[in-house]
């Protein structure tokens, strides 16, 4: 099992003891870890192989409502201006780029997305 098995095994196991409210279940789909939100959206969490330290993590909404949530870290020509580059965060749209300052810890960056999603959706 690679680093980043190892990593998402960690992160599907807060998400479902830590969030059991509002997670439905946890999966790894194409390299990601899909976590199934209650309203029928999801979070999928995206950790680099190639490039250690490289990150998105997604909160897909479009189905529901129309939005997206972003962090990530890869470098976005959106992004260049913002203090926290290559760091930032898709605020509702791809275009609606913000500073991010979220963790560098998956674990504590994972909860930073649950925890804003928690926020958002209806139970």
């Amino acid at each position: 099992m690679s680093s980043r098995d190892e990593t998402y095994k960690k992160l599907a196991y807060i998400a479902v003891s830590e969030f059991s409210d509002i997670v439905r279940g946890t999966s790894v789909v194409e390299g990601k870890l899909r976590i199934l939100i209650s309203d029928g959206s999801y979070v999928d969490v995206w950790l680099s192989e190639k490039r250690p330290g490289t990150y998105a993590y997604h909160w897909e909404r479009r189905a529901v409502d129309g939005t997206i949530y972003r962090h990530n870290n890869l470098p976005d020509q959106e992004a260049r201006k913002l203090k926290t580059f290559p760091k930032h965060f898709h605020n509702g749209k791809e275009h609606r780029v913000e500073e991010s300052h979220i963790s560098d810890s998956p674990m504590e960056a994972l909860r930073t997305v649950l925890d804003f999603a928690r926020k958002r959706v209806t139970v």
